[in-house]
C-alpha cells in the first residue's frame, strides 16, 4: 500500500515537470515533501511489525474468541432446548402415569365405598326388619295380654265409675 502511493508519486514527478515546461500549473517540490515521504515510509516500515501487525492479530483473536463464544452459546442454547424438551416429555409421561394411578385409586375408593355402603344398607335393612318383627311380636303379646285382662279391667273401671263393686 505504501509502496503503491510512493510509486504513483514518483510516476507523477516527470509529468509535473512536463506540465511545468508547457506553462501549466507550477508545483513547488522542495526537500520537505521528500523528507515527509521518507519519514512516512520509515514509520510504516517500523510501526507495521511493532504496532499494526500485533493490533491486527489482537483484533483477529478477539473476533475469533467472540465467534467461538457465540458458537458455544448457540450450542449451549440448543442443549438447553433439547433438555427442556426432554424434561417436558418426561413430565408429561409422569403426569400421565400419576393421573392413571390417581384414577385407579379413585375407582378403588369408590368401589370400596360402594361395598361398605351396600353392607351397611343390608345390615340396616336386616336390623329394621328384625325390629319390625320384634315390634309385631311384642304388639301381639300385648294384645293377647290385654284380651286376657280386658274383663278384669272392665270390672275395675265399672266399679270406679259406679262407685260400687261389680262382679
Amino acid at each position: 500500500m505504501v509502496f503503491s502511493v510512493i510509486s504513483k508519486v514518483l510516476v507523477a514527478l516527470p509529468l509535473l515537470s512536463a506540465a511545468e515546461a508547457s506553462g501549466g500549473v507550477e508545483v513547488d517540490l522542495h526537500k520537505g515533501l521528500f523528507i515527509q515521504i521518507a519519514l512516512f515510509v520509515f514509520l510504516m516500515l517500523v510501526l507495521k511489525p511493532l504496532l499494526f501487525d500485533p493490533m491486527l492479530k489482537l483484533f483477529e483473536e478477539r473476533e475469533r474468541r467472540t465467534d467461538g463464544a457465540k458458537a458455544l452459546a448457540r450450542e449451549i442454547d440448543e442443549k438447553s432446548a433439547n433438555a427442556q424438551a426432554t424434561y417436558d416429555t418426561e413430565m408429561a409421561k409422569a403426569r400421565a402415569v400419576a393421573n392413571a394411578e390417581r384414577d385407579k385409586l379413585r375407582a378403588e375408593g369408590i368401589r370400596a365405598e360402594n361395598e361398605i355402603l351396600s353392607r351397611v344398607r343390608v345390615e340396616a335393612t336386616t336390623t329394621i326388619e328384625e325390629g319390625r318383627k320384634k315390634t309385631l311380636v311384642e304388639a301381639e303379646a300385648a294384645r293377647t295380654e290385654l284380651k286376657n285382662q280386658s274383663a278384669e279391667l272392665a270390672r275395675a273401671v265399672a266399679s270406679r265409675v259406679l262407685g260400687r263393686e261389680v262382679h
